[in-house]
């Protein structure tokens, strides 16, 4: 007979040497800071690997921003950790972190000549409308997702509260996924409580 292996178990047989490939490229790859580097952590963990689903990958990502430190960093450890444990979670930092730190070393002989170069300004604003582009990507299909989930008339409120808590008041990005995050832990029991008022009223109607 023959044994067809999936993807996940395929994935057993060498977790560390996939860990650290799909994590170096998004170290060497990654451009911008953390936020910048999170559609490509998606691209490894969701669409080429598939440790996690696109759903938990939005979770943990919220969750993740509601901590201090680099956001793409606690990415990495998280997948890491989720594939073997504490381990798992050292070598994926590592393999995101260590690129970048020995270009930094290598590179910071040069680093003076670099930052004045027209060449390098011109590379630089070449990449920005392709990191745009991998951000806006990553906010639509979550907010099609929100839209999905929570309706469109709550869904369009709540990304019209969140632009005027970030953008207007200027309140941390933090604080304002915290208080989604605990409205989010009641509004099924809510919604549930609101379909019960309404059946209750059309049953003492009728």
């Amino acid at each position: 007979m023959l044994n067809f292996i999936t993807k996940e178990e395929s994935f057993l047989k060498k977790p560390y040497m996939e860990l650290t490939i799909g994590m170096m490229r998004t170290g060497i790859l990654g451009f911008g800071g953390g936020p910048s580097v999170i559609p490509l952590i998606r691209h490894e963990a969701v669409s080429r690997y598939h440790w996690l689903d696109d759903d938990e990958f939005g979770e943990t990502l919220a969750i993740a921003n509601t901590l201090p430190g680099p956001i793409a960093t606690k990415m990495a450890a998280y997948l890491g950790y989720k594939l073997k444990g504490w381990p798992g979670a050292l070598v994926s930092v590592a393999a995101h972190v260590l690129p970048s730190c020995f270009a930094m070393v290598f590179l910071i002989a040069f680093i003076n000549v670099l930052s004045n170069s027209a060449m390098i300004s011109n590379m630089i604003a070449a990449v920005m409308p392709v990191v745009a582009v991998m951000l806006g990507q990553m906010a639509y299909e979550f907010g099609e997702k929100a839209v999905k989930g929570l309706g469109k008339v709550l869904g369009i409120t709540f990304f019209a509260i969140s632009f005027l808590l970030l953008r207007v008041i200027s309140l941390h990005p933090g604080i304002v996924i915290m208080i989604f995050l605990i409205y989010g832990a009641f509004h099924f029991k809510l919604k549930d409580r609101l379909k019960n008022k309404k059946t209750d009223r059309k049953e003492e109607s009728a």
